[in-house]
């Protein structure tokens, strides 16, 4: 019985140990930022949404239907919702979100699109495999928020 204690316990440090390594490796890294003028794919994993018309069927969401003159008016929004703006641009705003256990870090970038009246979005976890929805609802918690400001 002892024995099986002891296996249970170091397996729980050492998954804990993972999760926290995990957590200072997303904070290392940066947003992966614009790539000839455009966000960044999302790649396959299941834990990350994006507005541009690359993206698949279970990755893409909606642009935000809003024309701003710049990005420096949705920042309010964006801290509101919790997020850190670490770039921001006339047209391009990319901002961090921690989670509160592992700090696990979360990127949203906006680009601005001005000729199609609307707000692209990408929202992604630097780390893991699944975000259990958390970028999604993101941006839909930002939607709300910026579609009752105008």
């Amino acid at each position: 019985m002892k024995q099986l204690i002891f296996i249970a316990v170091v397996l729980a440090l050492v998954v804990v140990s993972y999760f926290a390594y995990q957590g200072v490796i997303s904070r290392s890294q940066k947003a992966p930022g614009l790539v000839d003028g455009r966000l960044t794919s999302c790649g396959t994993k299941p834990n990350s949404v994006c507005s541009q018309k690359d993206a698949d069927k279970e990755h893409f969401i909606e642009p935000i239907g809003l024309c701003v003159a710049d990005m420096s008016s949705v920042v309010a929004d964006v801290e509101r919702l919790g997020g850190r703006v670490v770039v921001l641009e006339k047209d391009y705003l990319a901002a961090e979100f921690s989670s509160s256990v592992f700090g696990f870090v979360d990127d949203l970038e906006l680009l601005r699109d001005p000729v199609a009246g609307v707000i692209h979005l990408r929202s992604a976890s630097r780390v893991g495999y699944s975000d259990l929805g958390v970028n999604r609802k993101r941006v839909a918690a930002l939607r709300k928020l910026l579609e009752r400001g105008q």
